[in-house]
């Protein structure tokens, strides 16, 4: 006899639900394409950028959100430590988040196209916002007396002119895709998994906040802007659920049933 046990689904099996490879790689890099050149076409709003810094950092003071200038401060108790933090910033972004998918399209391919979805939207929410509402960064803004740390301490990602960078937006503040993309990647592993240790994936977007807010690229309101525009791309496109997969056993032997005492027969006759 075999009985059915349930366990936490640690392999996807299905792969009925896996997209052709060759589509999911031109899809993606189309994708990445328009959003790059999408951020370079919001370039050269430098007044605009600036207005829109001066009212976030005081909209922060007003709600009396924390000063990045405190997480900074921790970051520059040492050389290493804020070339630690510009390196993460500069390289586990995109690195992250690729590794991430090609692991949800061979491992659990359920989980794949819906996350693809929630990523797209969400970038091309934020792509939006960023040509509407152009603002310049922390390090950028001297009322802030934050360091550009990447600047002066390096590795930096950013040309040493914003306003002529041909490689990249640097007033595209709002919202940070940074923290955005890391709190979608931990979402979609937690979701995925049935491991009792998943929830440490949650460690990857706290020290993506911290690093992006203490070298003074991020604001707060960057990061709860991105949280908000993840919340209704997770509303819009519900991720499935990990289902406890069923792996079957034998079931134990039956113990033999004693037979009972049989009663002599006459045991009430007398002798």
């Amino acid at each position: 006899m075999m009985h059915a046990r349930h366990e936490p689904a640690e392999r996807e099996t299905d792969t009925s639900a896996r997209p052709p490879l060759v589509r999911e790689l031109l899809l993606v890099a189309g994708l990445f394409l328009v959003y790059k050149f999408g951020r370079l076409a919001a370039n050269g709003h430098l007044g605009e950028a600036f207005r829109n810094a001066g009212h976030v950092w005081n909209a922060e003071r007003d709600l009396h959100l924390p000063s990045e200038a405190g997480v900074q401060h921790l970051l520059l108790h040492g050389d290493a430590l804020i070339q630690v933090a510009n390196t993460y910033y500069a390289t586990v972004h995109f690195p992250a988040t690729i590794a991430f998918l090609a692991w949800l399209y061979w491992r659990r391919p359920l989980f794949y196209t819906p996350v693809r979805r929630v990523l797209a939207a969400l970038t091309g929410a934020a792509l939006a916002l960023h040509l509407l509402f152009p603002l310049a960064p922390p390090r950028m803004l001297a009322a802030t007396h934050l360091v550009d740390t990447a600047q002066v301490y390096g590795p930096s990602v950013y040309g040493a002119n914003p306003d002529t960078d041909s490689m990249a937006n640097q007033f595209a503040a709002m919202p940070s895709l940074h923290f955005g993309w890391a709190l979608m990647v931990a979402i979609g592993l937690i979701a995925a998994t049935r491991s009792r240790w998943r929830w440490l994936w949650l460690l990857h977007p706290l020290l993506t906040l911290l690093v992006v807010v203490g070298t003074a690229n991020h604001y707060w309101l960057d990061a709860i802007a991105a949280t908000a525009l993840l919340g209704i791309a997770l509303a819009v496109f519900r991720l499935p659920r990990a289902e406890p997969s069923v792996r079957e056993e034998p079931e134990p032997a039956p113990v033999p049933a004693q037979e009972p005492v049989r009663e002599l027969a006459g045991s009430g006759a007398a002798r």
